[in-house]
């Protein structure tokens, strides 16, 4: 999903909930190839205003990449490559109305991308200073 308009919100407390959606929907998808759906990005963080769109990092075993990316393709996502970002793959979707809009990532359980965005996301929910600022 390509995002063309950009707009921030306050936080809501429903972004939990769509998360918890979205991550259901990809572990019936994946089964026993999840080894953790993260939620990472704005939305993660309470009280942090963002643009209301769920990001979440599927983490694998890097073997299982191809099987993960055939099992996702079966399930209406449609793989975009790693976009420049070495271990982080993409995908986009259609036809997924009833869920929240969101980016969908594959990562391998040692990506760097990965790690950055957990870092974040946990920084900021330890320090809600910072969130303030």
């Amino acid at each position: 999903m390509k995002t063309e308009h950009i707009e921030v919100v306050d936080y809501d407390s429903k972004w939990v909930n769509d998360f918890n959606q979205i991550k259901g929907e990809i572990e019936e998808a994946l089964k026993d190839l999840v080894l953790a759906v993260e939620h990472v990005g704005s939305t993660s963080v309470p009280l942090l205003a963002a643009k209301p769109i769920i990001d979440l990092d599927v983490v694998i075993d890097q073997n299982d990449l191809k099987e993960v990316i055939y099992l996702l393709e079966n399930h209406g996502y449609i793989y975009e490559g790693d976009l420049g970002l070495k271990d982080r793959e993409a995908f986009r979707y259609e036809g997924k109305e009833h869920l929240r809009t969101h980016h969908l990532y594959v990562c391998p359980q040692d990506s760097k991308e990965l790690k950055r965005h957990l870092a974040f996301r946990n920084y900021l929910r330890k320090h809600p200073n910072t969130v303030k600022e």
